[in-house]
């Protein structure tokens, strides 16, 4: 598998193009509504959100160590990373701006190889190529954001277009 730069570019792009749009349909949604138990993996829209911004440092700890740290606790312990949607809105805007500071400064090379990491919930060490573990890491976002679309769906909450093709030429 090859990825390019440039891919890596516009994902990044469009995570936090997501994330905004998440962050103006949520804000004012009482915090019940967003702790209520959907039936969904990780329960609740502000439990999803919390685990894609838990994973999403993770992941960023692995490509970009420099960068950012792994985060305390483990999978299991996600969902709880921030308690208000106000603390989440706030570290969700620098963990974006993080992973787009990492995509600019991506060149092909930094794309290939093998990426070495402990995996916790394999309780191992683990070997992956670069390209496919970036991959995961968008396609993960991206998975579980349907989740929270579903979940505010079911709430009666309008959730934001989601479709890669109509993000604005111009959203940085």
């Amino acid at each position: 598998m090859v990825i390019e730069p440039g891919y890596v570019r516009m994902m990044a792009r469009y995570n936090a193009w997501q994330n905004r749009q998440l962050s103006e349909s949520l804000d004012g949604v009482p915090l019940d509504v967003l702790r209520a138990d959907h039936g969904a993996f990780f329960g609740s829209v502000l439990g999803t959100l919390n685990h894609i911004l838990w994973a999403d440092r993770l992941w960023m700890s692995r490509f970009a160590p420099d960068l950012q740290a792994a985060p305390e606790g483990g999978i299991e312990a996600s969902t709880e990373l921030c308690p208000t949607f106000g603390v989440w809105d706030a570290e969700r805007f620098a963990c974006d701006g993080l992973i787009t500071r990492w995509a600019k400064r991506l060149h092909a090379v930094d794309l290939t190889g093998e990426l070495r990491f402990h995996s916790a919930s394999l309780g191992r060490e683990a070997t992956s190529p670069v390209a496919r573990c970036v991959t995961h890491f968008f396609n993960h976002q991206t998975h579980h954001r349907g989740q929270v679309h579903a979940m505010l769906t079911k709430s009666k909450i309008e959730a934001p277009v989601s479709d890669l093709f109509l993000m604005p030429e111009d959203d940085a």
